[in-house]
């Protein structure tokens, strides 16, 4: 009974994380290539820095602790195998996204005193890979995870199914797509954070049922 308890403790800080997701990408941010002035803007004000520590430090601590939670809950090699991939792609977005939270806004500000040459200032290639790499494990490992949750009997088929396909327009279509062209944040960002906090609420409702 403990251990059910404690899963399902853990289990909500699934939705928990999506709806810091949905507070934090909710208003778009401006195409900093075409409107450099209202990107530095928007990156500058508070607002922007505590969403950003909501979403990549909190977030960050409690999307971990539900994605082991899930990964206790089914107790199935590919449930374990989808855990390990997703959080290890967890743990290497910290690094974006201590960037975006915490060098972001002084550049904006930079620009906004007339520090025109910030914009074109680049970040190691190093950050690229480690930021590709980190989309493609937690993909990667949330399609598993949503199989094996769609398979487990567990929670509801639905949950699962939708828990990969919400992961795959968050990160993919969202956040991917937006970094890769014009650093713009996408209407995919929000509606696949929504996605995810419908699904981590569907499994959080089972276990606690159960």
């Amino acid at each position: 009974m403990r251990d059910r308890t404690a899963v399902t403790l853990g289990l909500t800080t699934l939705p928990l994380y999506a709806l810091l997701l949905v507070a934090g990408t909710l208003t778009p941010q401006p195409d900093q290539v075409t409107d450099p002035e209202s990107w530095a803007r928007f990156v500058s004000t508070d607002s922007y820095l505590i969403k950003h520590i909501a979403t990549n430090v909190v977030g960050s601590v409690l999307v971990v602790l539900g994605t082991f939670a899930l990964g206790a809950a089914i107790r199935q090699r590919a449930a374990i195998v989808g855990m390990a991939l997703s959080v290890t792609g967890h743990v290497l977005f910290t690094v974006p996204g201590v960037i975006s939270t915490f060098a972001t806004p002084p550049i904006g500000q930079a620009y906004l005193r007339g520090n025109r040459e910030v914009m074109t200032m680049e970040f190691a290639d190093a950050m690229t890979v480690i930021t590709l790499l980190a989309v493609l494990l937690v993909v990667g490992g949330s399609i598993v995870l949503g199989v094996a949750v769609a398979r487990s009997g567990v929670f509801a088929r639905w949950a699962g199914v939708l828990w990969a396909a919400a992961a795959v327009v968050f990160y993919l279509l969202g956040a991917a797509l937006g970094m890769a062209t014009t650093g713009a944040s996408l209407v995919t960002q929000p509606v696949g954070a929504g996605l995810l906090a419908v699904a981590g609420g569907a499994m959080v409702w089972r276990a606690a049922r159960s």
